[in-house]
């Protein structure tokens, strides 16, 4: 764990990535709804400050911040909770700097003042969370850029462990035992989707896999398993880009929520 404490309270993490782009073009992919929405997860901001960022992971799970700070295109700031009863304000910061070489660094610093040690394991999450979407915003921004982005989310629900979970999620997609770069194709009664092992799970996000696609359209998947709320999310994030895009989300989407909702219905909320 690398949470960075303060004698003031501050406790913070950093991650950071290179990626290629000018300023602008970073700025739009990091701090814009459509950018943000073509790597991460669903997201609209008013992009100005005063205004809110709303991200959603799923249904009924969203999480809203207030831009404190906007100064396009080098930097903002939001405040928002971390979504838990009880929680402290966290503030994130987002920075591009440009470097040599037509590429930028993008820094994102999550804090947050605490007199315990009570929240220190989220902000370690977010830490071990950022590098694979981190990654997709790589590839994003070196192979579409500019293009159209349509993306499916879809989101379920077990009540066994994550490991058990992965197991039959990773199974049922055939994503088990798979190598980096090796070749990987949707099983038969799903819609057609294949692509290569770009990156395997690691620590805390162990029970994951991101692919990189090529059919139905170019793009990425991030298929994985996490711990949440004292149950276990299971989660499919896919990115398509281009021209077939729109056409093949619209084609495959419902086919692909009947299988999460079969395989890890949402749970009644009584």
């Amino acid at each position: 764990m690398s949470v960075k404490k303060e004698a003031s309270g501050r406790r913070s993490v950093q991650i950071e990535v290179e990626v290629p782009g000018t300023p602008e073009e970073v700025w739009r992919a990091i701090a814009t709804g459509p950018g943000i929405s073509s790597w991460f997860v669903p997201t609209r901001s008013d992009e100005r400050a005063g205004g809110q960022v709303v991200s959603n992971f799923g249904p009924g799970m969203d999480c809203s911040a207030t831009i404190t700070v906007w100064e396009a295109p080098r930097r903002f700031e939001a405040e928002g909770d971390m979504g838990m009863p009880g929680s402290p304000k966290m503030a994130t910061e987002w920075t591009v700097e440009a470097r040599g070489g037509g590429k930028c660094l993008v820094r994102v610093v999550h804090s947050l003042f605490a007199s315990t040690d009570d929240w220190d394991n989220q902000l370690d999450g977010l830490e071990q969370g950022w590098p694979t979407y981190f990654r997709i915003l790589r590839m994003y921004l070196e192979r579409f850029k500019g293009m159209p982005c349509s993306a499916m989310q879809f989101v379920g629900f077990s009540s066994d462990s994550e490991a058990k979970a992965w197991e039959k999620a990773g199974g049922a997609l055939g994503l088990l035992r798979l190598a980096q770069g090796e070749k990987w194709g949707a099983p038969d009664g799903l819609p057609r989707m294949t692509g290569v092992v770009d990156a395997l799970g690691q620590g805390m996000h162990k029970n994951t896999v991101l692919l990189r696609l090529d059919a139905p359209a170019p793009g990425t998947a991030y298929v994985g398993a996490f711990s949440c709320g004292g149950m276990v999310m299971v989660c499919m994030s896919v990115y398509l880009y281009g021209d077939k895009a729109k056409a093949a989300v619209e084609h495959d989407e419902p086919a692909w929520q009947n299988w999460m909702g079969e395989h890890f219905p949402m749970p009644q909320m009584g």
